[in-house]
């Protein structure tokens, strides 16, 4: 038989029984989620390692004064004593169990640089200056504390707050040095890390459950629960479903800095949902400022290299810009939303969250934090 006549034997592929068909499908969904997952990671680790700006040092010492509060606290001590440590010639570390005024005279000082300040004995503070050693303080809950930090700020002589609608009362009650200096991320404990994450997780949130965020979030909890999503944090259980979620609201669990970076690297979203100003149960406001600054999880959550989805505070542009290096809602359906949409738009939620790392690395740690106060009292 000629060439020309021979017939062509066609071949079939295999047919698939269901389980081989799945079995391919979910080897294909694996791949494309561990290349989107890789390249997400060596982007980020690129953005890490490129050269940042470096830092004046200076010829200073500075006793630094904790909390002395403990946890959650702790973090931002850790913080602010690492980085000062990197930055001035000398750090003398107290507490206010100490006597902070007889250490001060006996070490002199450039500056006595106090945490939250709300357990010192102010007396010790009037002796530093008397001594003419120069103080300051770093408000850490600016505006929901203001009945007793309105007490103690006239006693330095540089007030430093995170929250913007405190410059001016400040400085109305009669403080000549009053500045806006919101909290950063510690990039030793918010990073994003290099190897795929153990935890997959579609939606995060970590934080207390003031009443503000059990009604902002009751009326749309069956929604995002129907996703791969985990709350964890004290008061859950004011929910009025709280047991139907089970595992997925990790109860009354405080986090380490390690442990919180994990989640925010293993989760696709992190919610970010400011505590109210008027909450009499757990605030001392009685001029019920408001708030327009973000929290420190902001910087946190976005040095994680994680999408963050936070509520739409009057300053939040300052920092980031929405859209492009974050994502804000001002409405538990428009949260909801944004997580539907970014859950199933790989792309853009990869893309605005190596922004935000970038951003957060340029303008949002420590570093440029305590520069900024040094650069202030230190002209």
């Amino acid at each position: 038989m000629s060439l020309k006549h021979r017939k062509t034997k066609k071949v079939h592929a295999p047919v698939l029984s269901l389980a081989d068909q799945a079995r391919k499908n979910g080897q294909h969904a694996g791949y494309d989620a561990g290349k989107e997952e890789g390249y997400l990671r060596g982007r980020a680790n690129y953005i890490v390692n490129c050269a940042q700006e470096p830092l004046p040092f200076r010829q200073l010492h500075v006793l630094y004064v904790s909390s002395g509060k403990g946890f959650p606290y702790s973090p931002l001590d850790e913080a602010i004593m690492a980085t000062l440590q990197g930055m001035v010639a000398q750090v003398t570390l107290s507490d206010p169990r100490q006597p902070v005024s007889e250490i001060a005279l006996q070490t002199r000082p450039d500056l006595v640089l106090v945490l939250d300040g709300m357990d010192i004995p102010i007396e010790h503070i009037d002796a530093i200056r008397q001594a003419g050693i120069q103080t300051a303080i770093w408000l850490t809950d600016d505006p929901y504390y203001t009945d007793m930090t309105l007490e103690i700020v006239h006693h330095y002589d540089h007030i430093f707050t995170l929250e913007l609608n405190c410059v001016e009362l400040y400085r109305q009650s009669g403080c000549a040095s009053v500045h806006y200096l919101p909290f950063a991320a510690f990039t030793n404990h918010y990073f994003p890390i290099t190897t795929p994450s153990p935890l997959k997780r579609d939606v995060s949130f970590i934080g207390s459950a003031y009443w503000n965020r059990v009604y902002f979030f009751n009326p749309i909890m069956a929604q995002l629960m129907s996703h791969n999503t985990v709350f964890n944090g004290i008061w859950w259980d004011r929910l009025p479903d709280y047991t139907a979620y089970g595992e997925k609201i990790e109860l009354g669990r405080w986090m380490s800095p390690q442990e919180t970076n994990d989640v925010y690297n293993g989760t696709k979203i992190v919610i970010n949902l400011h505590r109210s100003h008027e909450d009499d149960s757990v605030n001392n406001n009685h001029l019920k400022i408001p708030p327009a600054s973000p929290n420190p999880r902001t910087f946190e959550i976005a040095a994680s290299t994680t999408l963050q989805l936070t509520d739409a505070r009057d300053d939040i542009a300052r920092f980031y810009k929405p859209g492009v290096e974050i994502e804000t809602y001002s409405s538990p359906q428009e949260l909801l939303d944004k997580v539907e949409y970014y859950l199933t738009h790989e792309k853009e939620r990869r893309e605005i969250a190596l922004r935000g790392l970038e951003r957060t690395l340029k303008d949002h740690t420590y570093g440029k934090r305590i520069n900024e106060m040094l650069t202030i009292i230190f002209p």
